[in-house]
């Protein structure tokens, strides 16, 4: 099964800075090579080699915050996405300390007690392919409520381009990318939330027992052959399809036929049916 965590939570949001719910987006990171002429679709047939990078590990910890970030050696091999991810460091920390003060200044005034903060990003590799990096990261949160907040982010890297993508863009659009994979995605959602409640779901069009769509939770890449992008991973957070306690699920589908279809042309070659 495809790893990872997600951020959104049905009626609510992790708080954590939103580079991180944007993440994905075309010129988010700088550019590591040409970009492409307006108009014209990208190619993917010279790739840089990456250069060697060690894996990055931030820990912090004071009266006020702890604060962990993580990401591993092959995102700090290229240039352009090391740069993105240590500028999201310093976002992130800078976020955390000036609100973790300032909650801790709030409840002294209000003679209430304080319990330190804590912000946690640990990115994975979900595939490494030779025109793309397709990352995954689980996020945490502790901002002193009723319990701790986790979830899902993800990143996939165009080499050549030397830039972010969402997964979804690699489709041409999220409409085609979820006619494509719902059904099955609810079919096998339905399979797992049976067997965590304990009883047979009956299909509704209201939460916990609804089709939800798996574009709106968050979508990763993967691969089996370490060549093309064969699996989709979708990443669904607590709340989103069931009760807090049922956790989140992670539900992992195969490249067919629609799926291809859904793919933009010039991003095709990047593809190949699963299993």
């Amino acid at each position: 099964m495809i790893k990872a965590r997600a951020i959104l939570m049905a009626g609510m949001a992790l708080s954590l800075p939103l580079s991180l719910a944007g993440c994905g987006g075309a010129g988010d990171a700088p550019s590591q090579g040409a970009s492409a002429v307006p108009g014209t679709a990208p190619t993917h047939a010279a790739t840089p080699a990456p250069t060697p990078g060690e894996a990055r590990k931030v820990k912090i910890a004071n009266d006020f915050f702890e604060f962990d970030y993580s990401y591993p050696a092959a995102a700090a091999g290229i240039p352009g996405l090391k740069s993105w991810l240590e500028a999201d460091i310093g976002k992130q920390q800078s976020r955390l300390a000036k609100e973790a003060r300032a909650a801790a200044k709030e409840a002294k005034t209000d003679n209430f007690p304080f319990r330190p903060w804590a912000v946690g990003v640990d990115w994975k590799v979900v595939t490494d392919l030779p025109g793309w990096l397709s990352l995954s990261a689980t996020l945490y949160e502790d901002s002193g409520g009723a319990h701790p907040n986790h979830g899902y982010a993800a990143l996939l890297w165009d080499k050549s381009a030397g830039q972010q993508r969402k997964a979804e863009d690699l489709f041409t659009d999220k409409a085609a990318l979820s006619a494509a994979i719902r059904e099955p995605f609810c079919a096998l959602l339905d399979k797992e939330r049976t067997k965590r409640r304990g009883e047979t779901v009956v299909r509704s069009g209201e939460w916990p027992n609804n089709c939800i769509d798996p574009v709106a939770s968050t979508v990763i890449l993967g691969s089996s052959d370490r060549a093309h992008f064969n699996r989709i991973g979708i990443l669904v957070g607590p709340y989103e399809a069931g009760a807090y306690a049922e956790g989140d699920y992670e539900i992992t589908l195969p490249v067919d036929a629609r799926v291809m279809a859904a793919v933009r042309p010039e991003y095709r070659g990047a593809f190949a049916a699963g299993k």
